[in-house]
């Protein structure tokens, strides 16, 4: 297994991946989430990966198949005059084919995000999470991460 950046040529493989974490997105919240897309068109991946705005990191195995991704981006807040200066890495999705779950390539590719984080001195990194999806945050604990907010809604 071996991770790097994304390149142009991974974008059909992407989607693919983009299409499941949206599927259980979609299966769970069919009110916010439309059934068959995904978060990002292939022309939006590809302005992503040539931009460099944000950084894609790919998990693949020793044949070049892409098991999993990490989408991240620079969040830095230079403060207020109530807030500190903050320098942090977001990741903005992170997915594992369903085929290869099981398989760790989710801790890797949060290794190596870690990792590039503190090359690039990042001070944290965060992510939103679903309440409903129990297997992303039990892993996401099992990594360390921790609550910082909750965010609540009134159905109506």
């Amino acid at each position: 297994m071996a991770v790097r950046r994304a390149e142009i040529k991974d974008i059909p493989r992407l989607e693919e991946i983009l299409y499941q974490v949206h599927d259980v997105h979609a299966k769970a919240r069919p009110d916010l989430f439309i059934p068959g897309k995904k978060k990002y068109t292939a022309d939006e991946l590809k302005a992503l990966i040539e931009s460099g705005d944000m950084v894609i990191f790919v998990c693949a195995d020793d044949d070049g198949v892409i098991m999993g991704y990490a989408f991240c981006m620079d969040k830095t807040y230079e403060g207020n005059h109530s807030t500190n200066p903050d320098k942090m890495l977001y990741i903005d999705d992170l997915c594992v084919d369903e085929k290869y779950r099981g398989h760790h390539v989710g801790r890797i590719l949060c290794e190596h995000v870690k990792e590039y984080a503190k090359e690039k001195g990042y001070r944290r990194i965060t992510l939103n999470v679903w309440e409903f999806n129990t297997g992303a945050r039990a892993f996401y604990d099992a990594l360390g991460f921790k609550p910082l907010k909750t965010v609540m809604e009134m159905r109506l």
